[in-house]
């Protein structure tokens, strides 16, 4: 059984999130607030994180920057404000995805199960002799089973989902892919939130490849294509 925390100081919203949680098979623990929220990531290793921002004691962003030590587990993010910077600081901790108050609870399972479906996928098919899925190119070379980035032989600390966005970027290298395409395929549903949620990840993206950014082109009206 899946094990999820849901981490808010309100208990109205944990109470709702848990029974369609329970509802679909997870075992659910809560805390309040960020402090209680790293302090049973200490104990118990959890498939799933929904965590609030704006909480006392210990906020959101920094019981994620705790957990991120030591566990990459999928973190949702609840906020009651949709500024860009919140969502930018979010992503660069390694937040998977970002919801803004008020929610249907019904949105959120269909979020996390997009994130735990993605998570579960294979890697596709052509190996190293080290058994690993690599593409390189110029001073670019991604280790698509290790999820490691090199950029001219140093290491890019990238968030998650920035991962997952050039994963399938290279995967469809070559290919013009529309970004209705882009946003279910990565997100893992038919996404109907925030547009801008991949322009963020597209622009830390970007930052993280450097002068190897070139290799995504925008194409104006339609979506993205990777040069490989």
């Amino acid at each position: 059984m899946p094990k999820m925390l849901i981490c808010d100081d309100e208990a109205g919203i944990r109470a709702v999130i848990k029974r369609y949680a329970t509802f679909e098979g997870f075992d659910v623990r809560e805390a309040e607030n960020g402090m209680e929220a790293v302090a049973l990531c200490r104990e118990t290793e959890f498939d799933m994180i929904i965590m609030d921002i704006m909480m006392p004691e210990l906020d959101g962003f920094g019981a994620v920057k705790e957990i991120r030590k030591t566990s990459q587990v999928p973190v949702i993010m609840l906020s009651a404000r949709g500024e860009e910077y919140d969502k930018v600081l979010g992503f660069e901790l390694g937040v998977d995805d970002y919801v803004v108050k008020p929610f249907s609870s019904k949105e959120i399972m269909l979020r996390v199960n997009a994130i735990l479906r993605r998570s579960a996928r294979a890697m596709p098919a052509g190996v190293n002799e080290d058994g690993h899925t690599v593409f390189e190119k110029e001073g670019l070379r991604v280790d698509l089973s290790a999820y490691k980035v090199f950029v001219d032989g140093i290491q890019a600390d990238m968030a998650p989902k920035e991962y997952d966005l050039l994963f399938f970027l290279i995967r469809n290298k070559n290919i013009a892919v529309p970004r209705e395409k882009i946003l279910t395929e990565v997100w893992g549903y038919d996404y109907y939130g925030d547009d801008r949620t991949l322009d963020t990840h597209m622009k830390l993206l970007r930052k993280s490849l450097g002068p190897y950014a070139i290799f995504i082109t925008t194409l104006r009206g339609l979506g993205y294509r990777f040069e490989g």
